[in-house]
């Protein structure tokens, strides 16, 4: 499914669209360039959970940040991990799946040991402000019924 968005504001409302739609257990991985919306995205996801805008900031220095929420909320940024780094250390798996829901940035910097049974949204910047957003994962209809 391909969406665009012509705002920081479309970006997020479509974060808040596919945040209603996750489930404990469900995992998000976000692909795109810098400054193409991921963080913008994972505040829109984030408000579907309950937690403002203004919580979400970068997890850059932290990699990790949890919000309380039902279920509970992460937002896992690996801007600064090298692709293929052993990520054992950073307590990333204690967060992916369970109870909780996980958004990473960055995805791709997991390499393969993510499961495939995964929703990735990939951002692309389309310039003049405009953003290609496609989201594999989500059925359509699904996303229509909202």
């Amino acid at each position: 499914m391909k969406l665009t968005g012509s705002s920081p504001e479309d970006t997020e409302a479509i974060g808040y669209k596919l945040g209603r739609l996750l489930k404990a257990g469900d995992v998000v991985g976000l692909y795109g360039d810098l400054g193409t919306g991921k963080t913008t995205m994972v505040k829109g996801i984030a408000r579907a959970f309950g937690i403002g805008s203004r919580d979400v900031t970068s997890a850059s220095f932290t990699i990790i940040a949890e919000y309380a929420s039902s279920p509970p909320f992460y937002h896992i940024d690996l801007y600064r991990i090298e692709r293929g780094s052993d990520l054992d250390d950073t307590g990333i798996w204690d967060c992916l799946g369970r109870e909780s829901v996980a958004v990473i940035e960055w995805a791709e910097r997991i390499g393969d040991e993510l499961s495939r049974d995964f929703i990735k949204v990939f951002l692309t910047d389309l310039g003049d402000g405009r953003r290609e957003i496609a989201i594999d994962g989500i059925h359509e209809e699904d996303w229509n019924n909202l």
